[in-house]
């Protein structure tokens, strides 16, 4: 299975619903969680994909998006075959 890498936050709804998605799923996932870990995280985000909202999502090193752009992949089953 894919390595899949969320950049989320406590505080974002957002980021909870995509994480349900995953774990609806069965998808497993590394969370980094932007409210605990030091700025450094915030910095490589930024590096990473020139955004600073959350939640963030990658699938091995490719750039997904966001909560939306997560949700399209899985309503046009393309999610499945991204993790496989």
């Amino acid at each position: 299975m894919a390595k899949v890498t969320i950049y989320s936050t406590n505080s974002c709804p957002y980021c909870v619903r995509a994480k349900q998605l995953l774990e609806r799923k069965g998808i497993e996932y590394k969370e980094i969680n932007l409210s605990q870990e030091p700025a450094e995280a915030r910095i490589e985000l930024m590096q990473r994909t020139n955004h600073r909202t959350v939640p963030q999502i990658f699938i091995e090193d490719q750039f997904i998006g966001g909560f939306d752009q997560l949700y399209a992949l899985d309503r046009e089953a393309k999610l499945d075959h991204l993790v496989a």
